[in-house]
């Protein structure tokens, strides 16, 4: 028991005795007093038997007493009879008393008992106080603990404040270097340049002074030879139409592609059966992965800060170039309609654009507050929306380099998808966290409309003729919306689909036909539109549809002129599928 528990019981127990004193001396004089007429009255009481015994004693005494005798017991009994009825008023008197005292006592009774029952109804408002004071006690010293912990914390974050305040100051020391140095190289470059090209002058003055006597004698020769043609009536047409140099070339090239692409199995319908090509994408997971619309390249993302494009139009994997800049993983890339920019978004709250034929990185768009998992071009090459998990969408104009409109979603984004080519009439659809997919028009700034799903929205893919939204959710299932009537029409689900990730792609096939989906247990589900399972692509199984990637399949693509497929997985590997 503690000396708290103690104090308070030696408290109470002291209150109790003061309030018994209190109440109990003002009536000590009173029961005294009772308790002296009570045996008052029981002495009367004794002495008023006794004389009763004498006088009937008396009374019954000699029947013949003398006058004298007569005399002396006339009086006595006179006197005792008169002491008696003092005695009986003084008895009655008591009487009286005894009974104001009795009722006195009764209300006495019952003011004890309220006092009694006020001190029990005290002692329980005690007992409550008590609980509430421990109840307080432990809070404070919970809060004392955490305001400790808060103040050490906030130590600890003022500490690695400085820190970075002086990495930061380091750095921009650096850069200032950096930037001072990179000027007098550009100094030096263009002097550099300047002398090359006062030396390119010169030998282009000299050429055309040696071109202009040669092209002088050629004209003359080839005026000779024509009037000779002209006079011997001999024509140098041929009957046949060849082609110019130029046009053999380009339909050699044209020849060639065409049969890789033949031999690869590219302008086949059928449904994927078998890995045409297998090869490590990046260092680390890969997120992403688009066909180029305009040639079989594909273009992946993945978590080693890079993008990386692959030429998969022949029978072997030929790497095209490396897209660097991105200071985080890259979460999804995207072609603009000519093949000629790439645009990927990255978890460094930036977006950027390169251009495929000099794999130049031209536009960096910062501006998000949070990870940045979705860009795509607006109707023309130079705009582009992104969505980022810092709730908003930004649309940018990469001719000023500068965010035009932020629209306020509410929720973060997962992925994105636009309509429309005209820039003034453009429709953005947005899927987010909190399981709605959203409908943007771009000329006014809230949502025109919006569809509720059972789970977060994790991508969605647009079919061409721009009717049909396809939206894989976290509940393992796919949705096909009709956008003309704003509802689902179709479902797609299997008991062995997973959704591998919150940023899982999924896509429509050129024709829309059919749809694929990567699932975490690394297969690859095939439905067509109806909703029927086509097939299930596991890798070293034999049977043609049953091949399996070695980890999560993240995302899918469909090339856009047949039906080759291309997926990426959390093991590094970009798979190539077609169905010859």
């Amino acid at each position: 028991m503690t000396a708290e528990e103690i104090n308070w019981r030696a408290l109470i127990v002291k209150n109790l005795i003061d309030r018994n004193r209190r109440e109990t001396n003002s009536f000590n004089e009173i029961i005294t007093q009772n308790n002296r007429l009570l045996d008052t009255t029981y002495e009367l009481k004794s002495l008023n038997l006794k004389l009763s015994v004498e006088n009937e004693q008396l009374r019954s005494g000699s029947t013949a007493p003398s006058n004298g005798t007569s005399a002396a017991s006339a009086a006595k009994i006179s006197h005792l009879e008169s002491k008696l009825l003092a005695q009986q008023e003084q008895l009655t008197d008591l009487h009286k008393r005894k009974g104001e005292n009795a009722q006195m006592i009764i209300d006495l009774n019952l003011k004890l008992e309220k006092q009694n029952k006020l001190l029990g109804e005290r002692e329980a408002t005690i007992a409550d106080h008590i609980a509430v004071k421990s109840s307080l006690r432990a809070e404070v010293l919970m809060l004392t603990t955490s305001l400790q912990e808060l103040k050490s914390l906030n130590s600890c974050l003022r500490d690695e404040h400085c820190a970075l305040q002086l990495a930061f100051a380091s750095l921009e020391e650096k850069l200032r270097k950096v930037q001072d140095e990179n000027r007098t190289l550009v100094d030096r470059l263009i002097k550099y340049k300047a002398k090359d090209a006062e030396k390119l002058n010169e030998e282009n003055e000299s050429f055309l002074k040696i071109g202009k006597t040669l092209f002088r004698k050629r004209s003359d020769k080839m005026r000779k030879e024509l009037e000779d043609a002209a006079r011997e009536g001999v024509s140098r047409r041929s009957n046949s139409p060849v082609p110019a140099l130029p046009d053999l070339e380009r339909a050699g090239s044209l020849s060639d592609l065409t049969g890789n692409a033949k031999a690869a199995g590219f302008f086949s319908d059928g449904i994927p059966k078998r890995i045409h090509l297998k090869f490590d994408a990046h260092d680390g997971e890969v997120n992403a992965v688009r066909w180029s619309p305009v040639e079989p390249l594909v273009a992946t993302g993945g978590a080693d800060r890079k993008v990386n494009l692959w030429d998969v139009g022949k029978a072997k994997m030929e790497p095209r170039g490396i897209l660097i800049g991105s200071n985080a993983a890259v979460n999804s890339v995207e072609f603009d309609s000519t093949g000629s920019m790439v645009l990927a978004t990255s978890n460094d709250y930036a977006s950027r654009v390169w251009t495929v034929s000099d794999q130049r990185l031209r536009h960096t768009l910062t501006g998000h507050s949070g990870k940045v998992m979705a860009a795509k071009f607006l109707g023309e090459p130079s705009k582009v929306v992104t969505g980022s998990h810092d709730r908003t969408l930004k649309i940018w104009d990469l001719r000023s380099r500068a965010c035009v409109e932020t629209k306020f979603a509410g929720s973060s984004c997962n992925d994105l998808v636009t309509t429309g080519t005209d820039v003034s009439g453009t429709t953005i659809i947005s899927g987010h966290y909190d399981k709605k997919i959203r409908f943007w028009d771009t000329r006014t700034d809230c949502s025109a409309n919006e569809i509720v799903l059972q789970g977060k929205i994790t991508s969605l893919d647009l079919s061409k003729d721009c009717q049909y939204l396809l939206s894989c959710v976290r509940d393992d299932t796919i949705k096909l919306l009709d956008l003309r009537m704003n509802q689902i029409i179709k479902t797609f689900s299997n008991d062995n689909f997973k959704v591998s990730c919150d940023w899982s792609r999924v896509s429509f096939s050129r024709d829309t036909s059919r749809i694929a989906a990567g699932s975490n247990d690394g297969a690859i589900f095939i439905w067509n539109i109806n909703g029927q399972l086509e097939g299930t692509l596991k890798e070293n199984s034999p049977g043609g549809l049953f091949i399996r990637s070695a980890a999560a399949v993240t995302a899918v693509s469909w090339n856009p002129f047949s039906s080759v497929l291309a997926t990426v997985d959390r093991a590094k590997t970009c798979i190539i599928w077609s169905s010859a």
